[in-house]
């Protein structure tokens, strides 16, 4: 039986961060049960307050609708309603802040529902923090992807991290990215250029929140493109100083242990590559975090300006 080479997400935006946000995730075998989920509301680093719903491994489309409400004396107030038609998906619903208690609910018409819990807000804009590097070696990079497809994991198939990372994530001086991380980018444009794209520059900007979530993920033991303080892959893009771009997108790998087999993996998955693949997009920062047990969290990050 052949193991379980990793686990993917990906996530793609085509406008600013108040824009609905289309999520593709993996195939997974087994096939995991049906699930929706709504994260606490936040506040972005645009100031704007938003909140995130999520449909996972479901096989059949369905109307999702979210409520944004306000705790208020007497009955609570909708502050903003949103529907959607989705199969595996995201929905990010953004209004302007006022001080006070949010919380959100999601329902998807058959059957799901779900609540997130409640939370004050301030409403100042959040600086997300990013992972300290660390001073330990890069390993080398190593072949050139192969057309093997790779298969999705088993619900047993993650490990549990207990430490900070351990890969490098100190770039060359005056460069940017480890060297595994460049091989990604690498990897990445030769499948570009194969699809008449033009390759991506790897921007300093972009990889500094690649690998912050590629090790926050790594220390906290979760794979998600939601961050568990609540922040979302836009929140990480403009908090680590990016500016500007129409279109952006993310994806996210754990548990491949080089740059081609991680590249192979997105490449065989169609929401990841769709996102590889996007002409569009002309940067790119790869970020990669090795756990105290040796499983690697891979993070891209694209951007069209």
């Amino acid at each position: 039986m052949r193991r379980p080479l990793g686990v993917l997400a990906c996530l793609v935006s085509v406008a600013a961060v108040s824009a609905p946000v289309a999520t593709a995730h993996a195939a997974a075998a087994p096939q995991a049960e049906c699930r929706l989920t709504v994260a606490a509301p936040s506040v972005a680093a645009t100031g704007r307050l938003q909140v995130s719903v999520d449909r996972l491994d479901c096989g059949n489309r369905a109307l999702v609708r979210v409520r944004l409400m306000r705790a208020v004396p007497g009955p609570d107030r909708v502050v903003r309603s949103g529907a959607k038609r989705v199969r595996d998906g995201r929905m990010t619903m953004t209004v302007p802040c006022a001080p006070g208690v949010y919380y959100a609910t999601a329902t998807d018409y058959r059957g799901l529902s779900a609540k997130s819990k409640a939370v004050r807000l301030a409403c100042s804009p959040v600086t997300p923090p990013t992972a300290s590097p660390t001073a330990t070696s890069t390993a080398s990079p190593t072949a050139t992807p192969t057309a093997t497809p790779t298969a999705s994991p088993t619900a047993t198939a993650r490990p549990k991290p207990s430490a900070t990372p351990t890969s490098s994530s100190t770039p060359p001086a005056g460069g940017v990215g480890t060297a595994e991380e460049n091989e990604v980018v690498r990897l990445t444009n030769a499948e570009r250029v194969k699809g008449g794209c033009q390759p991506l520059k790897h921007d300093a900007h972009l990889r500094k929140a690649a690998f912050g979530h590629s090790s926050d993920m790594a220390t906290q033991n979760y794979f998600n493109h939601t961050s568990k303080d609540g922040r979302t892959f836009m929140d990480r893009i403009r908090g680590a100083g990016f500016a500007g771009g129409s279109a952006f997108a993310e994806n996210i790998a754990m548990g491949q242990q080089t740059p081609s087999a991680v590249v192979t993996a997105w490449m065989n998955s169609s929401g990841h590559k769709a996102n590889i693949m996007n002409c569009k997009y002309t940067v790119i920062g790869v970020g990669a975090a090795k756990n105290a047990k040796g499983q690697i969290y891979w993070t891209q990050n694209f951007a069209a300006r």
